[in-house]
Parts: structure tokens; sequence; C-alpha cells
């Protein structure tokens, strides 16, 4: 089965992409939230001609649920791009995410005397997790969290501390999601709603990859024997294990399928990562 071209790019997204180039010139410094799991799919590739030469510090969330040798290579590779400090966080751990403000400081060394505070604008797709980072920086609940794609709508300054501002940004996709998989990739991780997905594609593009890179994850999740096996073989025996047979011994794909993306998504099989720098194969 080839993988789906997915496009999900809401009017509210359109918006706040031209929000986000008429700010850009005031901002001092461009913070990005990836999904360490998919830093190349979840980084916007609108973001680098809107940004310039503006210092730029990439944050890899959720580093919990991502495999750690791929979040290494990830981090050295972005840092291969001038101007850019990669970093790897996750929510749990509230000092490392606390300590993005120094990492960002750092960033401006000629800001850290006096003047006005410094203005970062911090960006990232849906659903990645920025809000609940922000308030973990602040100290405070301050930006809205949900569990679901596109919760942030509006623009809105948050001060982080004395001498430093944050310019949050509603999360937004781009109009083409190239290549396919970078579209299926974000809606395995739940950067697209669900509802306007075709969720057995998506199980099959992750059951593919699962299949390819972590073989041993999937059979000791499922206890599965066989050593070969293609997608639909992998969800049956899920759903046979799950109670999502019905009449006959038929499969219930939809229902499968939504087990294996949710237990996938909620690093059920362990750490992992569903996408490697072009470097690393």
């Amino acid at each position: 089965m080839a993988d789906a071209r997915i496009n999900w790019f809401p009017g509210h997204m359109n918006k706040a992409r031209r929000e986000i180039a008429k700010a850009m010139p005031k901002v001092d410094l461009v913070m990005e939230i990836l999904d360490a799991r998919i830093p190349g799919s979840s980084s916007n590739p609108l973001v680098p001609e809107l940004r310039g030469e503006k210092p730029f510090l990439k944050i890899l969330n959720k580093a919990d649920l991502a495999d750690p040798g791929a979040t290494g290579a990830w981090i050295r590779h972005l840092e291969n791009t001038p101007g850019v400090r990669a970093i790897a966080v996750q929510k749990e751990k509230s000092g490392e995410v606390k300590g993005l403000l120094d990492v960002a400081r750092g960033m401006l060394p000629d800001r850290r005397k006096g003047g006005r505070p410094i203005l970062a604008m911090i960006l990232g797709i849906p659903n990645v997790g920025k809000s609940t980072l922000i308030n973990i920086m602040c100290g405070r609940a301050i930006a809205k969290v949900g569990n679901r794609p596109a919760v942030t709508q509006h623009q809105a300054r948050i001060k982080a501390a004395k001498d430093f501002v944050l310019l949050d940004t509603p999360g937004f996709l781009w109009p083409r999601l190239d290549p396919p998989e970078c579209g299926s990739r974000l809606a395995v991780t739940g950067a697209i709603r669900d509802a306007v997905l075709d969720l057995d594609e998506i199980a099959f593009f992750a059951a593919r990859y699962m299949i390819a890179r972590y073989p041993e994850r999937l059979a000791e999740k499922y206890k599965i024997e066989k050593t070969e096996y293609e997608p639909y073989e992998l969800l049956e025996h899920l759903g046979a294990r799950r109670g999502c047979l019905g009449r006959g011994g038929m499969l219930n794909l939809q229902k499968a399928s939504e087990i294996f993306l949710r237990e996938l998504r909620a690093g059920g099989m362990g750490r992992l990562t569903l996408e490697w720098p072009k470097t690393q194969g």
C-alpha cells in the first residue's frame, strides 16, 4: 500500500503564518519545539525563511519517548546549520525545561546587560507539547494545554522572567506535506486530527516501519513468534489479543488500528524514533 498524501491546513493556520511573518522582525530569538520522535518531519520548512539569521533554538521535546541514539544523531545534524542550537528535553524533568531560558540567554550574549527583555518567538507544530513547556518555563499555568492538535489559536506575549518574554504562537503546519511520509509521520504521532485521517493507512505505515526498524519491540509487546510478516498480519495478531475480532473471526481493522496507534503514541512499545537524519540512514 502506497503512503497516502496528507494535507491538513485549517484556515487559522494560514492566519498564524501571516501573523508570525509580521511579528518576526521584532523578536531576538526563535525557539521551535520539535517532536523528538520525528525531528525532521516536525521541523516546519517555512520557519528558516521566516527567521532569517536570528539565533535559532531547536527543542526536541518528548525525548523520553524517542530512541536516545537517534536523538543524539539529530542534535548533531541540526547543529550543523549556522546559528542553530539543539537540545532535548522531557516535561517530567522540569529543571531541563526551565534551563531553556538560560540556554537562550547564552545565545544572545550582547543582550544580557540591561535594555529591554529578550523577546523570543516560540513555534511548534500542533500537539507537540509547546504549551506544557511554556507553563514549566514560566513556573505557572498560563498557556492552555490539551492533548489534541491546534489548541493555541492566537499569539500571546508571556512574561517568563524579568528579562525574558515569550511570544507564543498557534501551532501551524504547512500547505503541502512533502514527501508523503512526512504527513504520515505527523499523523502517527498525533499532530494531525484523527478525524481527518484514514487510520487504517496510518496504522499500516507505522506497522511497516516498526517491522523494519524495531521488530523486537513488536515481538515483546504482542508476543509474536514469527520473524517475517506483513502489517495486516500484525494488526490481526493485535486484534486477536485486544478483542478486535468480530463474527467469524473477522478483524475489526479500524479498532485494531486505533489501539495500535494509541499504544505507539503513549510509548507502549518503548523509546522509538520514526526517522533518522539522512546521513544516518
